[in-house]
C-alpha cells in the first residue's frame, strides 16, 4: 500500500512537472528529505525516483515558457569553483574508481541546487521550499519526539535506513538545522493553528534531537538554542519554550543518556573519539603533504598507513572540516569555509534590510533563522562527515534567491501576491501553491 501511495504521488506529478517544473523542485526536496520511498517495502524501495523526477524537471525547464534566471552572486561563484576543484581532486584521487562514483553523487546534488536557484523566483516559491523541508524533516522530528517521550529516552531516534540521515547523529544534525526554519514559518503564518503546530513541532523536534543520543547534537542544540534566542524577535515566548524543553530533557532522559553525554569531558577514554582524532590528524598530515588532498573515498588503510598517528585505527573523519581538508586539500578547505562565511554574511545583510524596511521583515527573519541553522550545521558538523549534505546547499540557494529578490527591482516574480510580506493562512497557502 505504501508503495502504491508513493508511486501515485511521484508518477502522477510527472506530467504536471513538465508544465510547471518548480513542482519538480519541491517533489525532489520531498523525496530527498522525507525519503518516502525508503519507508516502503516493495518495488518503490529501490526505484530511482529522485533521478526520474530530476530528469523530468530538466525536460520541463527546457519545454516551459516560464522565465528562469541564474544568480551569479559571490556564493554561487564560489560554489561553482568548489565543484570544479572537487573534479580536479577526483582526477588525482588516491582511489580513482570509488572517487568518481562519489563525485557523480555530488554532481547530482549540485545540479539540483542550481536548478532550485534557477526557479526560486518569488517569495512564495522560497516559502514553499522551506515548507517542504520543514514538513519532510519535521515528520521525523515529531515522530522522534513522541518516541522519546513514550520510551523515556531509553532508545535512540534513528533516521530512514540507507539515506543521508539514516544514522542517529546524521538525523540529529538535520533536526537541529530544521528547528530555526520552523520558527521562521511560525513568525510568518497568520493561522493560529499553523503557528501552534509549528510551536509543538519545534518542541518535539528538539526532544528528538536529544533522543538521538548524539553527543554532537547536544553541543549543537545548546549553541543553537542560545543563538536562536538572541536572533528571535519574540524573546519572551521563545525563552519560555527553551526553558520548558530543557526541563523536560532533564527529567525525561535516563541515566544511560547522562553517562553517554558525560564522555564529552572524558574523550581520551572513548575509543570512538580517539578514532576520530586519529582520522583528523591523518587529514591534517595528508593536506600538508598533498596539495590536492587525497580525493573522495581516501579514508582507507593506504592513507592511514602513510599519515595517521595510529595506522591501524582506520575510520572516516566524522567532521565536515577534516573531511574536506583530507579529500580536497587546503585549497578545497578554504573554498568550503569561504562558502559558509559568505552565506553567513548574506544572511546578515538580509537581517539588516529587514530591520530597516518593515515590508522586508520576512527576509530579515529568514536570514536570522538560516544563520541559526548554519550554526547547527557548523557545530554538529564538527563531528559528522556531511560536507556534501544537500541541506546546506539548499540553504545557500534560498538565501541567495531571497537576497536577489529584495535587492533587484527587475527580479522575476511569478507570485501575484500583493505584498511580499503577506502572511500565509491555510487557505492562502493552498492558493499560492497552485500559482507557483
Amino acid at each position: 500500500m505504501r508503495d502504491l501511495f508513493v508511486a501515485c504521488i511521484v508518477f502522477g506529478l510527472l506530467p504536471v512537472i513538465l508544465k510547471r517544473p518548480f513542482i519538480g523542485i519541491l517533489l525532489s526536496a520531498w523525496l530527498g528529505y522525507l525519503n518516502p520511498h525508503r519507508l516502503c517495502y516493495g518495488f518503490m524501495l529501490s526505484m530511482p525516483v529522485v533521478q526520474i523526477v530530476a530528469i523530468t524537471t530538466m525536460v520541463g525547464m527546457l519545454m516551459s515558457n516560464e522565465v528562469k534566471r541564474m544568480i551569479w552572486s559571490r556564493e554561487t561563484v564560489v560554489l561553482a569553483i568548489f565543484i570544479g576543484w572537487m573534479g580536479v581532486t577526483t582526477m588525482l584521487a588516491f582511489h580513482p574508481d570509488p572517487a568518481w562514483t562519489q563525485y557523480e553523487k555530488v554532481i547530482k546534488i549540485q545540479i539540483l541546487t542550481f536548478m532550485s536557484l534557477l526557479l526560486l523566483t518569488s517569495k512564495a516559491r522560497i516559502d514553499a521550499l522551506v515548507w517542504i523541508i520543514v514538513l519532510s524533516l519535521g515528520f521525523y522530528g515529531v515522530k522522534g519526539g513522541l518516541f522519546t517521550i513514550l520510551n523515556g529516552g531509553a532508545y535512540r531516534v534513528q533516521g530512514p535506513f540507507g539515506t543521508f540521515i539514516g544514522g542517529n547523529n546524521e538525523l540529529a544534525l538535520a533536526l537541529v538545522m530544521t528547528i530555526p526554519l520552523m520558527r521562521y514559518l511560525q513568525l510568518h503564518s497568520a493561522d493560529a493553528r499553523v503557528r501552534l503546530g509549528l510551536l509543538a513541532g519545534q518542541f518535539l523536534t528538539a526532544l528528538a534531537a536529544i533522543g538521538s543520543q548524539s553527543r554532537g547534537a547536544l553541543v549543537a542544540i545548546t549553541l543553537t538554542a542560545l543563538m536562536f534566542w538572541l536572533k528571535s524577535r519574540k524573546k519572551l515566548g521563545l525563552g519560555l519554550l527553551i526553558t520548558v524543553a530543557a526541563v523536560t530533557i532533564v527529567y525525561l532522559m535516563p541515566d544511560a543518556w547522562y553517562e553517554r553525554m558525560s564522555t564529552i569531558n572524558t574523550y581520551e577514554e572513548d575509543a570512538s573519539a580517539l578514532g576520530r582524532i586519529n582520522a583528523w590528524w591523518a587529514a591534517w598530515n595528508l593536506a600538508n603533504h598533498e596539495f590536492f588532498g587525497g580525493g573522495f573515498e581516501v579514508w582507507r588503510p593506504l592513507m592511514f598507513s602513510m599519515y595517521a598517528p595510529d595506522p591501524a585505527n582506520v575510520r572516516a573523519p566524522h567532521s565536515i572540516y577534516f573531511q574536506v581538508l583530507g579529500e580536497h586539500g587546503w585549497v578545497g578547505f578554504i573554498i568550503f569555509m569561504s562558502l559558509i562565511s559568505l552565506t553567513w554574511l548574506r544572511c546578515s545583510s538580509l537581517r539588516r534590510m529587514g530591520k530597516r524596511q518593515p515590508q522586508l521583515l520576512w527576509a530579515g527573519d529568514l536570514g536570522a533563522m538560516v544563520q541559526v541553522s548554519l550554526l547547527g550545521y557548523m557545530s554538529a558538523g564538527a563531528f559528522l562527515g556531511l560536507a556534501n549534505f544537500d541541506y546546506f546547499y539548499h540553504l545557500v540557494a534560498i538565501v541567495v534567491a531571497a537576497h536577489y529578490l529584495v535587492t533587484t527591482p527587475q527580479a522575476v516574480t511569478v507570485d501575484p501576491a500583493p505584498q511580499a510580506s503577506q502572511k500565509l493562512s491555510l487557505g492562502t497557502l493552498w492558493a499560492q501553491l497552485r500559482r507557483i
